[in-house]
């Protein structure tokens, strides 16, 4: 039995190889069209909203910056202060008085059935005065071509919504172990020619830069539909492609970009609040996900040195584990290239795999439980366990 499932662990990264350098194939870069025009100030009215909580110790007056050196011609930005307890409300109204363009809602407590960057997200949209709504984050970096691009790109496709995949940057050692691992499993498992394709029902798209038309929004219900999620952003891509929106999701590197987490903790946690959610909130596909995690990802490696060190064990079982583990440092070599990751770090996929699937199990666990996730000093999911998808 060990035998077999060693052969058929081979057998599933020989399939993965190929199913990596079909969505490789399928994300490149967005191409620019440099539509002038909408540098004036006739172009299409977008407001920006910037759900801020806790973000005075991060990138949060670069990334401000940045949206309001956008060159596109007719944009507001709102920044909703999220009842954050740091400087941050201060910062923001500090940028807002050197920009008309800049507003700052001080956000209302969040209600009981709603989670705070949806809540805030909505009382954005309720200030907000654009034909266009931009929802990102605080952490986001934009070239100054960012908001002109993404509004040509929707109107040369004739959009309703359009997400950007950001550049994220790996600076520490857990970045570079968890975030290539991380990303390719999101893009093996969602690929841009099935999410872009209305004839598939994946769809996902990247909350740090998600431009949808104002009219389709407010037609769903706006932020309220995805009031209760933390992964607002992939539940709205997912009701904008049932409703029949037409909705596209690209990969732009050198128009956003981002660092996600800075270390194992904020990894942690971060992602104990979301792979959950990106399971549907289904205990059984959670748990048997952690538990692919570490027969795919894990074991090859572990046999492989096991048989280096004893000598003891069948060749039907080492040697099919052997190049499954050859295979997974083959593919993440390209993952790291693709992540600007020096490509030794491919050695640690094992040690990234482990650590996705920790984290899987234990956001299902708790949220499962009722023990609920923390996000920036908060407790969501203590009391109320989510729909399942």
């Amino acid at each position: 039995m060990v035998a077999v499932i060693s052969w058929f662990t081979l057998l599933a990264w020989i399939a993965a190889a190929i199913l990596t350098l079909r969505a490789r194939k399928g994300q490149r870069p967005l191409v620019v069209l440099d539509e002038i025009d909408l540098k004036q100030s006739d172009a299409p009215s977008v407001s920006i909203l910037v759900p801020c909580r806790n973000e005075a110790g991060r990138v949060l007056r670069q990334s401000i910056g940045s949206m309001l050196a956008q060159d596109y011609g007719n944009f507001e930005l709102i920044a909703i202060d999220d009842r954050s307890t740091d400087e941050t409300k201060a910062i923001l109204f500090e940028l807002a008085a050197r920009d008309p363009r800049m507003r700052v809602i001080e956000g209302a407590e969040v209600p009981e059935g709603w989670i705070g960057k949806p809540h805030a997200l909505q009382q954005g949209l309720q200030a907000a005065r654009g034909e266009w709504i931009l929802a990102t984050d605080a952490d986001m970096l934009y070239a100054p071509e960012a908001l002109r691009e993404a509004i040509a790109h929707a109107r040369c496709g004739s959009l309703d919504a359009l997400s950007f995949i950001p550049r994220v940057d790996c600076l520490s050692f857990w970045e570079r172990v968890f975030m290539p691992v991380f990303g390719w499993i999101l893009m093996v498992m969602l690929p841009l020619y099935r999410v872009n394709d209305p004839r598939h029902g994946e769809a996902i798209a990247a909350g740090g830069f998600f431009l949808i038309k104002r009219e389709i929004l407010e037609r769903l219900g706006g932020y309220s539909v995805v009031r209760n999620e933390v992964a607002e952003d992939l539940r709205l891509a997912e009701k904008l492609k049932r409703a029949g929106a037409r909705f596209r999701l690209e990969y732009a590197p050198h128009l956003v970009r981002t660092r996600m987490q800075t270390n194992l903790r904020e990894i942690w946690e971060g992602f104990s609040k979301n792979l959950f959610a990106g399971v549907g909130y289904r205990p059984v596909q959670g748990t048997a996900g952690a538990f692919l995690t570490f027969l795919l990802g894990i074991a090859p490696p572990l046999i492989t040195l096991t048989a280096l060190l004893k000598g003891d064990l069948p060749a039907a079982i080492w040697v099919p584990a052997a190049f499954s583990w050859a295979v997974q440092v083959a593919i993440f070599m390209a993952v790291d290239l693709w992540a600007d990751v020096p490509i030794l770090y491919a050695l640690t996929a094992p040690l990234g795999f482990a650590l996705f699937g920790a984290i899987l199990l234990n956001s299902t666990i708790r949220i499962t439980t009722g023990i609920g996730v923390t996000w920036r000093g908060r407790r969501l999911y203590a009391e109320e366990i989510p729909p399942r998808y």
